[in-house]
């Protein structure tokens, strides 16, 4: 049986008929047994000739590559001879020669391991040994050092040195047999335990000694002896004591400078007093901290700041306690609690109001009854005094525990960022710092409501109108604006007081109490008040139906208005005082470093801003809604009938632009002052000499144009003197009201001109209507500025002018809903027919 032969890298069998091997396995197998005719039999004849010429190619490739192929195969053989004798070559060379040499290295190898490991040994053999030999010279030096000698330096230096050797060294039986001397015949460990105990006795004896003789050299050197011998903390503990006598010795001086009574007329004795403490405290650990930490080690500072603290709590609680007793702060607490706040309480009581007559401008009086100026019992002056020396106080308490807090954790490495700044556990729970709470953090809270509430009281029974002031604009005010009563800028400057002190404490707790104390005492009585004045004493209703109310009650109101108005501003103004990062008051930072503190204190500020606003803003659009129901309203719609008075939109032909011209000269229906007055608001830049609206230049005669001149003579006569009176916001409030039903007003009387307009009259119509909405928009002179925006409550007013006087082209553009459908957006598709029929009705 024969092999398959390799061909081109294919097997091929020898028993494989050639006429099987296909050239091209997707061509079509053609029969010629089945050919039906001639042109098939050519077909398959014509491809059995193609096969056949492809086989035969193949096979003479195969003959061709046979001779290399054979060649490649003999190369193969001889290299796979050549390879069998290497590798013979190389076995030998490893059995022969490389064993050897790798056992030889193996030899060498552990030779130098058995060296190191002896020579490790004996190095450690020596380290002991020198040890020993330099505990040895430690103890005979300390030994000889307190001999005759008594040079207390050598011996501490030698008991230093003699701390650094181990422990295993100092204990181990090597030294406890070599060390020993006839001197000094006990172990070393007992010969330098005993030398250290001798010497600290003998330290402290000393340092007492210098304590004594106030010798501040021979304090120093004792002092730094103690850590050498291994007594650090008996050196921190005696030095403690000692800057703790100086502290307790300063203290007592500062508070027996008080006496013969001057304590009581210092008002801020005290608070200097338990400043001088701090400052001393201070200063004891600025200037000490370096000489501490050098010989002692980094971090052993806090231990004499810890003494230093329990001193404090002392001394500290001995002045807050004096001064609780010389201020009578609980007696002055009591009185506080127990006031009755008598003006505000019947303020808010039901009263009997003389008909017609206004509250005196003079707090004293109250209904024709004198009420009593002081109640009373508790002196403002005092409180006032007590919360600046309690503010002073708290504050130097923050400060105080800042910098302790920064030297405590200044050596702490782990320490970073809000944990840095942490108080400590020792100064957290002192007694100082409770006391600081109970004494001085309490009764702040305490007495600050208090003197809130009585200086809000106290300013609305000193309140005073503003003088000087008039509804008559032909008269000129004799006061400056704004217009408020004194009480605002006394309540207001009590609230910038108390916020400033309090956020002078540093004390995030007395923040956080005072600032929602301001918001409630702010909201019950200054703004209760006001409401409560708005209602029963200053509203404006007119005396008899149909009529104005009181001048003077109508000027009350206004200024009421202004008030609240003006209290705003104030409030916002002070808290963006301390809020600002770029206010050069802005203290926040500084007067507190946590950064989450100071976002709470700015948060609660920012709170009371909202709080204040909102509450004031409900009042005053109450207020603003009043004035304009009571003093406005009703007189809208005669304006607006007079404005149109005798007017006509039909005119005759093209040279009748205005429809009226010849009815102004046939009928003088309207007075001569009218007249007059119209002439004058021309002369004067008014709306007839074009200063108003520009769609009013096609005429320069004044009978040409009535309506704005008519309007705005009445409606400056309305609003102008109003717009004296209140601040341009309130105003502006007012205005806004006022210009929203006077556009349903205009607009209603715009439909009512259905079939009364022709395509002629809606040029003079659409004239008017922007003359009224000009002279609207232009009340109160050079406050005018920045009122476009009210131009919208006129919106549709504009629209059905302008749909009245459209082209047909384009109506019909509005209609498909192109580019001037934008135009009239305000109306939707059935106003917009309703007004194009307007026209269409004419006759």
């Amino acid at each position: 049986m024969s092999e398959p032969a390799i061909t081109n890298g294919h097997l091929v069998s020898p028993h494989r008929p050639l006429d099987q091997l296909q050239t091209n396995p997707a061509a079509p197998t053609a029969d010629i047994f089945n050919a039906s005719s001639i042109a098939e039999i050519k077909a398959t004849l014509s491809h059995l000739h193609d096969q056949e010429a492809s086989v035969t190619a193949r096979l003479d490739a195969l003959v061709a590559s046979q001779k290399d192929f054979s060649r490649e195969l003999g190369r193969l053989d001889l290299l796979r001879a050549h390879l069998g004798t290497q590798a013979t070559t190389t076995r030998a060379i490893s059995n022969g020669m490389l064993s050897n040499a790798a056992a030889t290295a193996d030899r060498i190898s552990s030779a130098v391991r058995r060296l190191d490991i002896e020579q490790a040994r004996v190095k450690a053999t020596l380290a002991v040994v020198e040890q020993v030999a330099e505990l040895k010279a430690c103890v005979l030096g300390v030994a000889g050092s307190m001999g005759a000698p008594q040079d207390w330096e050598t011996a501490a230096s030698y008991l230093n040195r003699a701390s650094k050797i181990p422990p295993e060294v100092l204990h181990g039986a090597f030294a406890a047999e070599i060390v020993p001397t006839a001197e000094v015949p006990d172990p070393p460990n007992v010969t330098l335990d005993n030398a250290a105990e001798s010497l600290c006795g003998l330290f402290l004896r000393e340092f007492d000694k210098a304590v004594q003789e106030n010798n501040g050299a021979k304090i120093t050197r004792f002092f730094k002896l103690f850590p050498l011998i291994g007594r650090s903390e008996v050196g921190l503990d005696v030095y403690g004591r000692y800057v703790c006598q100086g502290v307790a010795s300063r203290a007592r001086t500062n508070l027996n400078a008080g006496t013969a009574g001057s304590q009581s007329k210092d008002g801020f004795f005290y608070a200097n007093a338990l400043t001088k403490l701090f400052e001393h405290i201070a200063q004891i650990v600025d200037s000490h901290g370096g000489l501490v930490e050098r010989h002692y080690g980094s971090g052993r500072m806090a231990r004499v700041i810890e003494r230093l603290q329990i001193e404090a709590d002392v001394q500290g609680g001995i002045i807050l306690d004096t001064w609780s007793d010389e201020r009578h702060i609980d007696r002055k607490l009591m009185d506080v609690k127990s006031y009755a706040f008598t003006f505000l309480v019947q303020s808010f009581l039901p009263q009997q109001r003389a008909a017609g007559t206004p509250r005196s401008n003079s707090p004293a009086f109250r209904d024709g009854t004198q009420v009593p100026a002081e109640d009373e019992g508790v002196d403002m002056k005092e409180i006032d005094g007590i919360l600046n020396e309690v503010a002073v106080m708290l504050g130097r308490w923050s400060l105080y525990c800042r910098f302790l807090t920064e030297k405590c954790n200044s050596t702490t490495e782990e320490a970073a960022g809000e944990e840095q700044q942490r108080l400590p556990k020792f100064l957290e729970e002192s007694s100082l710092a409770r006391k600081v709470s109970d004494r001085l953090a309490t009764p702040f809270n305490t007495m600050t409501t208090f003197f809130l509430r009585r200086s809000v009281e106290k300013a609305f029974q000193l309140d005073e109108q503003p003088s000087g002031l008039t509804l008559q604009a032909n008269k000129p005010l004799k006061a400056d604006p704004p217009h408020i009563t004194s009480a605002v800028d006394d309540i207001m400057y009590i609230v910038n007081k108390v916020l400033q002190q309090s956020l002078a404490t540093s004390q995030l707790s007395v923040v956080m109490n005072v600032v929602p104390t301001l918001s409630r005492v702010l909201g019950s009585d200054f703004i209760g008040m006001t409401q409560r004045k708005m209602r029963d004493e200053c509203y404006p209703k007119a005396t008899v139906q149909g009529g104005q109310p009181p001048e003077q009650i109508v000027i009350s109101f206004l200024v009421l208005i202004n008030n609240l108005d003006v209290a705003v501003d104030y409030i916002r103004r002070i808290v963006q005082t301390h809020t600002e990062p770029s206010s050069e008051a802005n203290a926040l930072h500084s007067l507190f470093p946590l950064a989450s503190e100071a976002a709470k204190v700015s948060q609660t500020l920012q709170s009371l801003t909202s709080s204040f606003e909102a509450k004031v803003n409900d009042l005053l659009s109450d207020g603003i809604q009043v004035v304009f129901n009571n003093v406005i309203k009703h007189r809208l719609r005669p304006i607006l009938s007079d404005s149109f008075r005798d007017i006509e939109y039909q005119p005759r032909d093209d040279r009748d632009p205005t429809g009226t011209t010849a009815y102004y000269h046939d009928h003088h229906d309207y007075d001569n002052d009218e007249a007059d007055h119209i002439a004058d608001y021309d002369g004067a830049g008014g709306p007839g000499t074009n200063g108003g609206d520009p769609s009013s230049s096609s005429t320069s005669s004044p009978e040409a144009e009535l309506v704005r001149p008519r309007f705005a003579a009445a409606w400056s006569e309305l609003l102008s003197p109003i717009a004296r009176i209140l601040t341009p916001t309130a105003f502006d409030r007012l205005l806004a009201v006022t210009v929203a039903y006077l556009a349903r007003l205009l607009e209603k009387r715009l439909w009512a001109y259905h079939g009364r307009v022709n395509a002629l009259g809606t040029t003079r119509l659409e004239r008017d209507v922007s003359g009224i909405v000009s002279a609207a928009i232009d009340i109160g002179g050079s406050q005018s500025a920045g009122r476009y925006r009210h131009r919208e409550a006129f919106a549709r007013c504009v629209q059905i002018v302008l749909l009245m006087g459209m082209e047909d082209d384009e109506w019909e553009e509005v209609v498909r809903g192109g580019d001037a459908a934008e135009l009239v957006d305000r109306l939707n598709a059935e106003e917009r027919l309703r007004v194009r029929g307007m026209l269409r009705q004419i006759v």
